[in-house]
């Protein structure tokens, strides 16, 4: 289809007419009443219904009458991004994927020849489905989301500019002025583990605009407050309520963009979570220094109420199980025929149940599967290493030469340079990966994902070094500033390697799994800021970061370990994927593995 064919926005469907509202038990039994026999007319023994068998191939390893959560068929169309985690294994989610000439999936006929329910779809080169919305409008939602992420993370690291100004207005310690940070970022850890599956049942559209308003709002008791309590309280609540456009945001751009269009909006958002932060510190260095830090404060509110009037009012719904399930709503108030379901609908589960499902499965693979623990604690001294940069360079150049927070700030341009540069390189990692995939036959172990994070991790010990051991107060200011820059160059390679390789290695349970790493890894990240001050105090500039450089290096060990023996790790998983020996699907397309690499942009 042209190009300019395609409408610049989402048209909408005629408005059906008045009718009665639909009743959710009319529609189980409308799909029922057909079909006396089905699976999904089965009640347990304590009344409870059972989910009907899908004709579709989960990927999942059945043995007897049990559902195994070992997986041991790679799914050709995984999306992490689609509702796994609300739905049961064995529902049919081609129902989001693919384009109906007729519309709809037939979900099978009775005995009697009429049709048990179908499941609405979209159209071929439908209007309503976001990837054939102009490339001109698919890119402006692309930036808006985007710079929302960035925003966000600038948030998160704008007030460490003065937390001095803090401690001296309300008479507090450095500690409690640090939890200013700690507070937010805790929240980073929390919010996605209920708002990530609440936009699968409730849609990305109301999740953003709900959450960013609660920031906005809570931001003005931070500039105005008149006690360390108030500030602390509303920072903790606007962590939590920032979490969730950065949780949103990959799958929103996966929304958008067909696997084999990915590629460029992928790379230029990975890099807006780190920009932010090394952006952060250098604007607010300038700001606090000329207005105070209540000024920090400001100028979240002004950026935030921005992206959130953009959001909420300029980007439509993106989630194809939102859209279709509207969709389906308004055919059975049209048609008055109630077997025009989805997914949702036929899941008769109560939403306690699912609740349940979403919050403990993270938990499970944090500290039953070595693969998602190891990796979780990787990122979380990466992560734990950014905040810490911003605590130490006010210590190396503020205490240590004597520079105005703004000049402190400047000092983080290396960092933010590195980032940009890595997320330049990443199509190049996406080509090495593709060559990789074609010598096994388009089916490669998940430990291939693993390669560009074997070279990159050297280059964060290699980076706290240079800044260890050049922070002496009397050498140039060059030596730390030029340390962060292969640290920054470092963070993306390593971060979307980590997400693609729990992916490749958790299948349908993959969205869990990058859950517990973030949840693990803020909560590191929180933490490390509230003793930086006192281990460069006992420790003294060089061997403070030399320490840091320690760590950064044992890990480097991680990505090695699961090179060589991940594979046999997998096999003794419960939950891990683990048939690279067994059956491989041959064959896959470069598109399908372009697909592959945009997990990377799962925060």
């Amino acid at each position: 289809m042209a190009e300019s064919s395609v409408p610049s926005g989402p048209p909408r469907i005629p408005t059906a007419p008045h009718s009665e509202p639909v009743n959710e038990d009319r529609i189980y039994e409308a799909i029922t009443h057909n079909y006396p026999t089905s699976p999904i007319n089965r009640t347990t023994t304590n009344g409870s219904r059972i989910r009907r068998t899908s004709t579709s191939h989960s990927g999942l390893h059945r043995t007897g009458t049990h559902l195994s959560h070992k997986e041991t068929h790679r799914d050709p169309n995984l999306d992490v991004n689609l509702p796994y985690r609300t739905l049961t294994e064995d529902a049919d989610l081609a129902e989001y994927t693919v384009e109906k000439p007729e519309g709809e999936i037939d979900g099978g006929l009775s005995a009697d020849g009429h049709s048990r329910y179908k499941l609405v779809t979209f159209l071929p080169n439908d209007p309503e489905n976001p990837k054939n919305w102009s490339k001109a409008y698919k890119w402006y939602c692309t930036m808006v989301v985007a710079i929302t992420c960035f925003v966000v993370a600038f948030a998160s690291s704008v007030v460490t500019a003065d937390i001095i100004g803090v401690e001296k207005e309300f008479h507090v310690s450095e500690e409690v002025g640090l939890l200013t940070i700690t507070l937010f970022v805790v929240g980073f850890g929390v919010g996605p583990m209920v708002f990530a599956p609440l936009s699968e049942v409730l849609g990305r559209r109301l999740i953003y605009g709900t959450t960013l308003l609660i920031a906005v709002i809570f931001i003005i008791p931070c500039a105005v407050s008149k006690n360390i309590g108030t500030l602390l309280v509303c920072r903790a609540i606007d962590g939590i309520a920032f979490s969730a456009p950065m949780t949103l945001v990959g799958g929103t751009l996966a929304d958008l963009w067909r696997t084999e269009e990915r590629g460029v909006p992928m790379a230029a958002f990975s890099a807006a979570p780190f920009i932010g932060p090394a952006i952060g510190p250098l604007v607010g260095g300038f700001l606090s220094d000329a207005a105070g830090w209540r000024w920090l404060y400001w100028i979240q509110l002004i950026l935030a109420g921005i992206v959130w009037v953009l959001i909420t009012f300029t980007v439509p719904e993106t989630y194809a199980p939102t859209i279709l399930a509207a969709r389906a709503k308004k055919m059975r108030a049209k048609t008055g025929d109630e077997t025009h379901v989805t997914e949702q609908d036929l899941d008769t589960r109560p939403f306690s149940e699912r609740l349940w499902i979403f919050l403990v499965r993270p938990v499970q693979l944090l500290f039953q599967e070595p693969i998602v623990f190891l990796v979780s604690v990787y990122m979380s001294v990466l992560y734990g290493l950014l905040y810490m940069f911003f605590v130490a360079f006010p210590i190396i150049y503020q205490k240590g030469k004597g520079y105005t927070a703004g000049i402190t700030g400047l000092m983080f341009i290396p960092l933010a340079i590195g980032v940009v540069l890595s997320a330049f390189c990443a199509p190049l990692v996406n080509k090495h990966y593709l060559k990789l995939s074609k010598k096994h036959n388009g089916s490669p172990p998940a430990e291939v994902r693993l390669i560009p994070m074997m070279i990159s991790c050297w280059c964060i010990p290699i980076g706290l070094f240079i800044f260890a051991w050049t922070s002496y107060p009397h050498l140039s200011y060059w030596g730390p500033m030029m340390g962060g820059f292969p640290v920054g160059f470092g963070f993306i390679f390593l971060y979307n390697s980590a997400n693609n390789y729990l992916v490749d290695s958790y299948q349908h349970q993959a969205a869990s799994a990058l859950a517990a790493k973030t949840f693990l890894r803020s909560f590191w990240g929180a933490g490390v800021v509230l003793f930086t001050t006192q281990m460069y105090g006992r420790l003294g500039y060089q061997w403070a970061s030399s320490l840091l450089g320690f760590i950064a290096l044992a890990c480097c060990a991680i990505p090695y370990v699961f090179y060589f023996f991940g594979a046999e790790i997998r096999k003794r998983s419960k939950y891990a994927y683990s048939g690279d020996d067994e059956e491989n699907v041959k064959g896959a397309s470069d598109t399908e593995l372009e697909r592959q690499m945009s997990y990377a942009s799962v925060p």
